[in-house]
């Protein structure tokens, strides 16, 4: 403890607070627009941060790291175009709140939301580090499998009126992800003799055609004068502040599971979003309301989301294993600054280590009070012209799909999954699922694929994927969370008959 006492100082300086204010800044901004990953925003400003002490460096990039994971749910609140794969589950219920008039509202809820999560997931980092870096070691490709399809079970939650159209949407997610070079073989599959196809389709291109081209095509096929956003009412901050904090346990338990998933290498925030949003509907005493503009879906997702940043930095700190693109950027950084991750960097370097957890602190403070800016004014975006929003909402989409690879055919592979979404959205079939199906195939089949073979070494296969212990709760929890999806399903048909 006399290193975390020893470190404020440090933190309270000048250069310090400004790097972690322009990190936010940065990183918001980042954030919000499609295509623009935290790791391309922190790799931007790795050369930045040779000229700097190591702490206000490494909480340059964190700050980036954090305001990203942000502002991924600003576009997704108010374009329904989610600014990262995580803010995908903020769009479920941000964008019809924002459709409602009630953009503010939605946004100060994530804000306020993405604050507490993000503070509860840098105190689980700074005092339980050693700890969940042993638990994540025990999670090899069985247990990752087993969490993927964990998140594959919510189908049946996030299916709306239709489970047979939601399953369908998840096998075709499914189907999509297996495009390009096997991952244990390297065999090229459904490529059809195309290099660009030999990598896979792209996650980002994807979603950004599902949500954001889908919907700007369902507003130009809206007729002229229709009511299609309403006016945007202005909220007061102290009452979203206090719908918030009346929900204590949403928060907490979206908050572990954030943490508990960014321990998990390559697990991600989508899982954590799309776990902690769908155990919310499945306790809400209306689940009726989420997908139609539940402030608690919100909630769930952005403290998840954000409570994942600081659970993704424990493995990487403790043990020198980057979980995530992001946490491999600061890898770098760390690196850069002759700073060596591991059990070495608290004994070392210990003022560094601590400085840099408990500045990240002070940069979740930071991120509300942008936030909360961006809040207040953002919403008059949605005054604008329809037309005026499509069109923008078209070049920002299409310049975000260029610039993953900088590729023409990721702007190709927008427009097919946004008229796939479109017509997807015509006929009934919901696009989460589809989502789900595509951000969570290649872990499933990789962790699979891998459990099978170590499974044959350890001589049994059968063993391997259910008697272990971890693998027995995993799964204990998937049946419980399909089970609850069809639970809650006849009870809405049965309260409909009535």
């Amino acid at each position: 403890m006399e290193h975390i006492y020893s470190t404020f100082e440090a933190i309270f300086q000048f250069q310090t607070l400004i790097s972690m204010l322009l990190g936010v800044c940065v990183g918001i901004v980042v954030g919000s627009l499609p295509g623009l990953t935290p790791p391309i925003g922190m790799a931007l400003f790795i050369p930045v941060t040779m000229g700097m002490d190591p702490v206000s460096g490494l909480l340059l990039l964190s700050s980036i790291y954090m305001g990203a994971e942000y502002g991924g749910s600003i576009s997704a609140i108010l374009l329904n175009t989610p600014g990262t794969a995580a803010a995908a589950c903020t769009s479920f219920d941000g964008y019809p709140l924002a459709r409602q008039g009630e953009g503010n509202k939605a946004l100060y809820a994530s804000i306020t939301a993405s604050t507490l999560g993000g503070i509860i997931g840098v105190i689980i980092l700074l005092f339980f580090t050693p700890l969940l870096a042993q638990l994540s070691l025990k999670f090899g490709p069985a247990e990752m499998f087993w969490i993927s399809i964990m998140g594959l079970a919510l189908v049946s939650s996030l299916s709306g009126k239709n489970i047979i159209k939601g399953l369908l949407g998840a096998a075709f997610g499914i189907l999509v992800s297996t495009v390009g070079m096997d991952p244990i073989s390297g065999y090229p599959r459904f490529s059809f003799n195309s290099p660009n196809l030999l990598s896979g389709i792209g996650v980002v291109p994807a979603l950004i055609g599902l949500f954001s081209i889908s919907q700007m095509l369902v507003l130009m096929s809206k007729k002229r004068g229709e009511v299609i956003i309403n006016e945007q009412k202005p909220t007061p901050y102290l009452q979203v502040l206090k719908f918030v904090l009346k929900r204590p346990f949403l928060v907490l338990r979206s908050s572990a599971i954030g943490t508990v998933v960014g321990i998990l290498p390559g697990a991600g925030g989508s899982i954590a979003s799309f776990l902690s949003y769908t155990l919310a509907k499945q306790s809400s005493k209306n689940p009726e309301k989420f997908g139609r503009g539940a402030l608690e879906g919100v909630i769930a997702s952005e403290s998840a989301n954000n409570a994942m940043v600081g659970g993704s930095l424990v493995p990487l700190l403790s043990l020198g294993i980057p979980g995530s693109a992001s946490a491999a950027v600061l890898f770098g950084g760390l690196t850069l600054h002759g700073l060596i991750p591991g059990p070495r960097l608290f004994t070392e370097h210990a003022d560094i280590a601590y400085g840099f957890m408990i500045g990240m602190l002070v940069t979740t403070i930071l991120m509300c009070l942008v936030g909360l800016l961006t809040a207040k004014y953002s919403p008059f975006i949605l005054k604008l012209p329809y037309n005026y929003i499509i069109a923008t909402v078209l070049v920002l989409s299409t310049i975000g799909s260029y610039s993953v690879k900088n590729n023409l055919f990721d702007v190709w592979v927008m427009i097919v999954f946004g008229l796939l979404g479109y017509v997807a959205l015509k006929y009934g079939f919901p696009i989460p699922p589809i989502v789900l199906g595509v951000i969570l195939g290649p872990i499933a089949e990789e962790g699979y694929r891998r459990a099978i073979e170590l499974g044959s070494v350890h001589g049994s296969t059968w063993g391997y994927f259910f008697g272990q212990p971890i693998t027995v709760v995993l799964i204990i929890i998937n049946v419980l969370i399909f089970l609850g999806g069809l639970y809650q399903e006849f009870r809405k048909v049965k309260a409909e008959k009535a």
